[in-house]
């Protein structure tokens, strides 16, 4: 497997795993993370995260937050707007900055 796959699956067991301790982890994760960048227009991933677990959704793994962005960005609520330095990742390039996914583009 290639390291893309690797997080890709692990990505999909913590998520899993999230989903079955708490059935409602993504309708929990999903509302907190729109209801924050409506108020505040952007915010890095990192800081929904614990927004999101700040309102209940609280997975085993963050790892599972993975799955809910990317299916937020797929189904087109939110879009990457920018990059950042990551908190978590003391420093390292690769943080997103979530937005509103405009009506217009």
């Amino acid at each position: 497997m290639t390291p893309a796959q690797l997080d890709q699956s692990g990505m999909a067991v913590c998520f899993a795993k999230a989903e079955q301790i708490d059935p409602d982890f993504s309708t929990k994760a999903e509302a907190a993370i729109l209801a924050h960048l409506r108020t505040v227009g952007q915010c890095p991933g990192e800081d929904l995260t614990e927004i999101a677990k700040a309102h209940g959704a609280v997975p085993h793994d963050d790892r599972a937050f993975g799955a809910v962005y990317q299916s937020l960005s797929r189904r087109g609520p939110i879009k990457t707007v920018a990059f950042c330095l990551r908190k978590r990742g003391h420093g390292t390039a690769g943080g997103r900055v979530w937005g509103l996914q405009s009506e217009n583009s």
